[in-house]
């Protein structure tokens, strides 16, 4: 018998607070002050995070015995069915499909056709000069790359890919007898052909010029409909290292056979017949709660490519070039800015990734640099990080990488980087699923004049130049033989046999992370009114964690929580005097915050750390996470600048009440002049001119 749905008060359920979340980002869309191509953007975020949450949330939910009990990361006093669990969170899903259908067929697919942006339906909406050309792509093009497929009644159902936007075509021939065939969308192509003519883009998908041209793929016979569906498969993939002898083998096999993984969700046309919903339904062995009709386009994540056209500037966000750092002038080795400077910030996506990749370009082909060593998580499919490291391989460095496979959807990409970089002569290690590697670390070991010097960086992002111009992240660069001690016995711990050391000034999970924050919580409840606490991250959700600032709240700490993401911290459990001291802000603006921060009043003292570690339990479990000191006034002062402006922007913060719910200004496009991301762009863009400026009247003066 399943087990009765006991919630337990102080926290909010984690996939229902991460449903929130992505209904902000849906509230992004639907935001009138933002262009509209930015408002494409976000309903394809969207969908591509809705995606996401099917194979992974959704799909874990499906992992579990319909009679088992889960506990769920709280206590035993926190139960729940989890089947019971699938069917509320996909309730709240439908719930957001039909906003985010009625937004786009009522309201910003017409806003985009009057402004010139035609997404088109049918050929039948063209001139007669339109329709030839899309007809020439056919002929030309997309017809030698799809590949229609015959579906035979009497065997099981073909295999279908994951995500994969498919044409269900029903056929007659000659004598009336009815067939059904499918022919998938090629993965390689754009969804879209675009087509700009006198001033107007037309935007005009595969499938709807497939299904013009259907007789041409099945000659002899008479295409009688078509629909679309697609389906999304379970991605989670885990295995127990203490029964995996090998375990680069092992997710070598699992992506292999990631095509074979159960289906969690279909989705089809809503103008599929009865007997195609059927047909499909029960060919893939699904209930009716795991399909999904859709009364607008499928797999809306594709509007990105639209949003991200070059053709109409006036409908998107003014560009924001990431701007040259001022403790990096091009012209002087970055060795020598960082013995220079001490430490310093790069703040991304305001500031430019290119230190970083400039200072392993110079390790690659520096004499002096005798090793490097570096943590990777997610770099990209083409990574300038990776070509470097090869370069220093190959230049004969000591080169040790450590690849974390088990970055979720890009297992493929960091075992290709790792094969290339071990045949270029590399020390490349991996990761594993018990103790997953999310710090993110670079050492560069360096003979100078004085003797050994070791450079390191640090970081709140991944080393990918993509996302550096998408995040909001913040990189550390230091020669602090302290910290550089610190992560030299994290790499030793990592790749050979250590006992974790005690640490001079990292904060490292899964040994002392929690413990330490737990106890800088504490110190701050002791000071009850003069008690400060700031804390920025992705997602908090960890039940001690959440209890401390409960108790620092109740004695009169003022804190202040900047989550982007899921946040499980229930207000509405508390009483009203406690609930007043917690205020909690969600941003979702242009660029992800992705940044953790974390200040401590310390008693008139102030502690600030930053680092990779949000408060989740597999953060502070079994994750290698780093928190590094921040002990520079001016490094601090930029800090503060950071936190202020997320905390007093009422233009795209969301403010979590004691409802539970997140609420924003009426008018948000009133404050503008309070958007953080943009006051924090023109802050760097000033203070970069303002050096520039001096940097030029020095050089005139010598």
């Amino acid at each position: 018998m399943p087990f009765p749905m006991k919630e337990h008060p102080a926290y909010t359920l984690r996939d229902e607070s991460w449903l929130l979340f992505n209904s902000r980002v849906l509230e992004e869309a639907t935001t009138s002050g933002n262009p509209l191509l930015e408002q494409a953007k976000f309903l394809s975020i969207f969908s591509s995070n809705l995606d996401e949450f099917f194979m992974v949330r959704i799909a874990g939910l499906a992992h579990y015995a319909p009679d088992s009990e889960l506990h769920y990361g709280l206590d035993n006093s926190c139960s729940f069915d989890p089947y019971e669990l699938r069917q509320r969170l996909i309730r709240r899903i439908r719930l957001l499909l039909d906003k985010q259908t009625r937004f786009w067929e009522n309201e910003l697919k017409p806003a985009l056709s009057n402004r010139g942006i035609h997404l088109v339906d049918a050929l039948s909406e063209l001139s007669p000069e339109l329709y030839r050309k899309a007809q020439k792509y056919f002929d030309c093009e997309l017809k030698y790359v799809l590949s229609p497929v015959a579906i035979d009644l009497t065997k099981p159902m073909p295999l279908l890919r994951n995500l994969a936007l498919e044409l269900l075509v029903t056929l007659r021939d000659e004598a009336g007898r009815k067939y059904l065939a499918y022919i998938e969308l090629p993965a390689l192509l754009p969804r879209f052909l675009k087509i700009f003519q006198e001033g107007e883009l037309w935007c005009i998908p595969n499938e709807v010029i497939i299904r013009e041209f259907l007789p041409e793929l099945f000659p002899g016979y008479k295409p009688e409909s078509c629909s679309f569906f697609r389906i999304t498969r379970d991605r989670d993939l885990t295995f127990d290292e203490d029964v995996v002898q090998d375990l680069i083998s092992e997710l070598q096999n699992a992506l292999l056979k990631r095509g074979r993984r159960t289906i969690v969700r279909l989705e089809i046309s809503s103008d599929a017949g009865p007997d195609e919903k059927k047909f499909l339904t029960s060919r893939l062995d699904l209930t009716n709660h795991e399909v999904f009709l859709c009364r607008s386009m499928l797999r809306m994540r594709d509007l990105m490519e639209i949003a991200t056209v070059d053709i109409f500037p006036d409908l998107r966000d003014k560009p924001l070039s990431p701007l040259p750092s001022i403790h990096c002038p091009p012209q002087i080795s970055m060795f020598e800015n960082i013995r220079r400077n001490g430490a310093f910030f790069l703040q991304m996506p305001f500031e430019s990734f290119e230190p970083v990749i400039q200072l392993l370009q110079e390790a690659a082909s520096d004499p002096d640099v005798l090793a490097i060593k570096q943590t990777i998580y997610r770099v990209g499919r083409e990574s300038p990080i990776v070509e470097q490291l090869i370069r220093a391989a190959r230049n004969g460095k000591q080169v040790t990488v450590l690849f974390e496979i088990f970055a979720r959807f890009d297992e493929e990409n960091n075992l290709n980087h790792g094969r290339v970089l071990a045949e270029a002569g590399a020390n490349v290690l991996y990761g594993s699923p018990k103790r997953k590697v999310h710090a993110k670390a670079l050492l560069i070991i360096r003979r100078e004049q004085e003797g050994i010097r070791r450079y390191v960086h640090l970081s709140t992002g991944n080393y990918n130049p993509v996302t550096a111009k998408q995040y909001t992240d913040i990189g550390y660069f230091t020669c602090d033989e302290q910290i550089a001690q610190d992560v030299a016995m994290l790499f030793n711990f990592l790749t050979g046999f250590a006992v974790p050391p005690a640490w001079n000034k990292l904060i490292v999970a899964p040994f002392v992370m929690r413990n330490e924050i737990l106890k800088r919580i504490e110190n701050e409840k002791n000071a009850g009114e003069n008690g400060r606490i700031t804390m920025k991250m992705n997602a908090l959700l960890d039940p001690q964690i959440i209890d401390a600032l409960y108790r620092a709240a109740g004695n009169g700490v003022k804190i202040d929580l900047i989550v982007r993401g899921i946040c499980t911290l229930n207000p509405a459990s508390l009483p009203a005097k406690t609930a007043k001291n917690i205020r909690i802000i969600s941003i979702v603006d242009r660029f992800l915050e992705h940044s953790r921060i974390f200040i401590f009043g310390n008693h008139g003292q102030p502690e600030y750390f930053v680092g990779s570690a949000d408060m989740m339990p597999r953060n502070l479990n079994h994750r290698i996470e780093l928190l590094f000191p921040v002990e520079k006034d001016d490094l601090r002062k930029e800090l503060d600048g950071i936190v202020s402006a997320l905390l007093h922007d009422r233009c795209k913060g969301r403010h979590k009440n004691s409802e539970n719910n997140y609420l924003r200004p009426a008018h948000p496009e009133q404050y503008a002049a309070e958007r953080s991301q943009l006051s924090l762009y023109y802050f760097f863009r000033d203070r970069y001119e303002k050096w520039s400026r001096r940097q030029n009247d020095f050089t005139t003066e010598s």
